[in-house]
């Protein structure tokens, strides 16, 4: 039986494996599913239809599954997905999905997520990302895998972040970030290959070479989109072992609708 301070308020209806914890205060409301593993800190709220995975860290006063923050929402049943093995720290708030956005918000696994960052409705975050302190995700954003946001990063709506891409602290995004690339500043703006992070996960030392190149053509050679993507595909068809990379790459460039940042 999960283990429930005896101020926190659990609703019925809420679902909790047998080893939970919850902390003093923390109120879980009916349409709550928290997996094995996980612990709820002090005076934390987790309402609306929220699934919470296995062996995640809830800290005090995080705010989860609350309703969106859209004019539009008029009470459609939406929900919130976080995965297994998330650390959420205090003051966070994740909100659910609007029906116009497909009605789910979704947190990945192994995210590090710090204190007051806030993810809106239908915001979809990958695997292993870290959001520094008070990085804030409006409506519809997408973020890859193994992201880094630094702190007050400030994400536009619908804008979309590739894998590996990293935002020095207090960075405004309002185009799409492409994967491997660090930005900095307001509006943000590209700042080179974030080389040192694919070196510490393992990227070969030949591919990231690959990328800077594939950087160069992007950012430094004055090529049209269209001009970068096509020669990026020529990068890749040197490079066979390492074309994933690059196709990632090319496209996330060539299919972005917002357009990349410059």
């Amino acid at each position: 039986m999960a283990s429930v301070h005896p101020t926190a308020i659990i609703d019925a209806g809420a679902r909790l494996a047998d080893d939970v914890t919850v902390g003093p205060y923390a109120i879980i409301g009916a349409q709550v599913t928290i997996g094995a593993g996980s612990s709820v800190g002090a005076h934390a709220v987790i309402g609306g239809r929220t699934t919470i995975g296995r062996n995640n860290r809830i800290f005090a006063h995080a705010a989860l599954g609350g309703e969106p923050q859209d004019k539009k929402y008029r009470g459609e049943d939406t929900e919130l997905v976080i995965g297994d093995g998330n650390t959420i720290r205090e003051f966070c708030t994740f909100n659910t999905g609007t029906a116009q956005g497909g009605g789910i918000t979704r947190v990945g696994n192994d995210n590090w997520v710090m204190a007051y960052v806030h993810v809106a409705h239908d915001v979809v975050v990958g695997d292993h990302c870290i959001l520094a302190n008070n990085a804030s995700l409006a409506g519809h954003a997408v973020v890859g895998d193994w992201v880094i946001l630094g702190g007050l990063t400030g994400v536009h709506q619908f804008v979309k972040i590739g894998s590996h891409a990293m935002t020095g602290a207090a960075s405004l995004l309002l185009q799409d970030l492409p994967p491997y690339v660090i930005c900095q500043g307001n509006p943000a703006s590209p700042h080179g290959l974030n080389s040192e992070g694919l070196k510490r996960r393992g990227f070969a030392p030949e591919a990231v070479a690959l990328l800077r190149r594939a950087y160069k053509a992007i950012y430094r050679e004055g090529l049209t989109v269209a001009e970068a993507t096509a020669t990026l595909h020529r990068l890749a068809d040197e490079a066979p072992e390492h074309r994933a990379h690059v196709d990632a790459l090319r496209a996330f460039v060539q299919d972005s609708t917002r357009g990349i940042i410059r």
